[in-house]
């Protein structure tokens, strides 16, 4: 019967990854999000904290904190995908600069599929898992939906409006599903993660990069800041797995200690938007309704 709820948990997981980003390509005007990323502070400091500060900051304190080598090599996957999926909504919560909202997930998605599949062999030790096997999911779930997304957008933006709302209910559904598998699959592990350090160390994770990523903006507009904290303290955990679920012999604590990061990057998202919110005054002029 595990062995059944695992297949599905990792169907659900490559829906969710292909869904999302599928979703967002669909809604991202190109052209806008592109002017983002010719901000030279804004993408300078945003492959700097994904790219660099986060990645280092996770392995850093697996080597302070003695977590046993599956919650840090959980840790390790967690702070080397940034950008999870709902950033939009945050951003919006937040009362952010939505073009630059769809700027970073651009950067982010291109960054992870290049990035990850260099790092995870270098940084994560004890994972047996060569370049292309993890570059093969990031490319097939990650890449290749966003960029059909944003080639109908581009194209046929009338079908991309027909498209995007079953895509966001089907993937919302499957988002659901997944949740419910994580739970009754790795509920033990969860409840077992309690006393150790690893719930602990999430915890110090999330408030460094959410708290120091947006105080750190250097002049950057309150609007973009808020986009940069937010696409950092979310991380793009089905691309955290991905390596986990081709991997041979993994540690079950591994892929718990990556599930744990959807609570915290949740919490901390939530937290982060409405504090960005009341910090922002008026609303700004931002986008259309339907588009990221």
């Amino acid at each position: 019967m595990t062995d059944i709820l695992t297949i599905l948990l990792k169907i659900t997981v490559v829906i969710f990854m292909a869904g999302n980003l599928l979703d967002l390509g669909l809604r991202v005007n190109l052209k806008e999000a592109l002017q983002g990323l010719r901000d030279v502070r804004f993408a300078t400091l945003s492959v700097l904290w994904a790219f660099v500060l986060c990645p280092a900051l996770a392995y850093g304190l697996t080597l302070v904190i003695p977590l046993t080598p599956a919650y840090a090599m959980g840790l390790i996957l967690l702070g080397l995908a940034p950008c999870a999926p709902l950033l939009p909504a945050m951003a919006e919560k937040a009362r952010g600069d939505l073009n630059y909202a769809a700027s970073f997930i651009l950067l982010a998605s291109a960054g992870t599929v290049i990035y990850m599949p260099i790092m995870v062999p270098l940084l994560v030790k004890g994972l047996t898992v060569s370049a292309w096997a993890v570059a093969k999911p990031m490319l097939i779930l990650v890449l290749i939906p966003l960029v059909i997304g944003v080639v109908i957008q581009s194209r046929w933006p009338s079908t991309a409006s027909r498209l995007q709302p079953p895509v966001k209910k089907f993937t919302g559904l499957d988002t659901v599903l997944m949740l419910i598998l994580v739970i009754i699959i790795y509920g033990k592990g969860f409840i077992g993660s309690i006393g150790t350090y690893a719930i602990g160390t999430q915890v110090i994770f999330f408030s460094v990069i959410t708290a120091a990523s947006y105080a750190l903006g250097f002049g950057m507009p309150r609007g973009q800041r808020s986009v940069l904290s937010l696409g950092i303290c979310t991380r793009n955990c089905g691309a955290a797995m991905a390596p986990l679920f081709v991997a041979q012999g993994v540690d079950q604590n591994a892929i718990v200690m990556v599930s744990l990061g959807i609570p915290m990057m949740f919490g901390f998202a939530a937290i982060a938007a409405r504090l960005f919110a009341a910090r922002a005054g008026q609303p700004a002029n931002l986008r259309q309704p339907g588009h990221v």
